[in-house]
Order: structure tokens, then sequence, then C-alpha cells
């Protein structure tokens, strides 16, 4: 489990960045309990290993002018290897597609969609989306509001249970 490759350090580093990717190295070691260079040292290495993969501004979609958000199931024809896959550089391709998942059961992706309105979401689903090769059925479904959008992991999760576990 890649876990367990963690240090105790390393996993509040990782928390604390989630929480707020901005704070100086200064910030971060003091929260961590451990001096700025080895702090910086640490954040690069786990940059360089994967476990961070960039860090980004939270906007809101609705203030930029972005109401309409919608999540589509998308069926395929083939389940071949290829063909996933070239749907899934399809969706890198998209702009409104924000999130892209394959899933197991009776839909194969699920897609995450957002638009500056309902029309624009609408050309998008029957020019591009329903129209793409290998494309056997959409289901689509209008986000009324949200309750929760939290990304990244819940690190109290995974301390709790390495705790339980040694």
């Amino acid at each position: 489990m890649a876990s367990t490759r963690l240090d105790p350090i390393d996993r509040k580093i990782l928390a604390e960045l989630q929480a707020d990717g901005r704070m100086t190295n200064v910030e971060l070691a003091k929260r961590v309990g451990i001096s700025a260079p080895p702090c910086l040292r640490r954040v690069r290495t786990l940059e360089e290993a994967g476990f961070i993969r960039g860090y980004h501004a939270d906007v809101d979609p609705r203030e930029l002018g972005f109401e309409v958000q919608v999540f589509a199931n998308v069926g395929l024809q083939s389940q071949a290897e290829a063909d996933l896959s070239a749907f899934e550089a399809r969706c890198r391709e998209w702009p409104l597609v924000r999130e892209c998942h394959m899933l197991n059961g009776e839909v194969d992706f699920i897609l995450k969609c957002v638009a500056p309105d309902l029309s624009t979401f609408q050309r998008f689903l029957t020019e591009e989306l329903t129209a793409a090769a290998n494309v056997a059925s959409v289901k689509t479904a209008l986000v009324i509001r949200g309750a929760k959008d939290q990304p990244g992991v819940p690190f109290e999760v995974l301390e709790a249970r390495l705790a339980r576990d040694a």
C-alpha cells in the first residue's frame, strides 16, 4: 500500500498542503513540526514520487458564469481496451468535461461536465458526446445543488486505520 511508504510527517505535509496549497514552506514546516529545509526536501520528494500531482486554485464555477453542471452516464458499444482508451483520450479533449471516470456496472463512464448555460451543454451533448465514435448511450442528470465538494482524501481516516493496524 502506498500510504505505508509514507511516514507520519509526510502524511501531515500532504494533509496540510491539501487543505491549503498556498502556504509558505516556513508555515508548512511549523505546522508539521520540522525545520524548513527538510520540509522543502520532503515536499519535492513527494512531488517527484507522484503523491502531489499539482497545485490548483479552487474556483467557483457559478461565480465565473458556469451555471450548469451535469453528470453524464455513457455506455459504449465496445469495451475493448483500445476503444476505452480512445474514449478517455477524447474526453480529455473536451473542455466542458471536467472529470471522466470508468465504472464497473451498467454504464462504462461517468462524466462531470460544466457549461455556462443549458444551450451550450445541449449543443455539446448532441454535436460532440452522443456523436462520438463508439458511444451507444448517454443519460444525463442536471445538478440542482451541491451538498459537498471536497477534493483530496480524508487523511483522518487513514491515520485512524494506521493507528488501529499498528
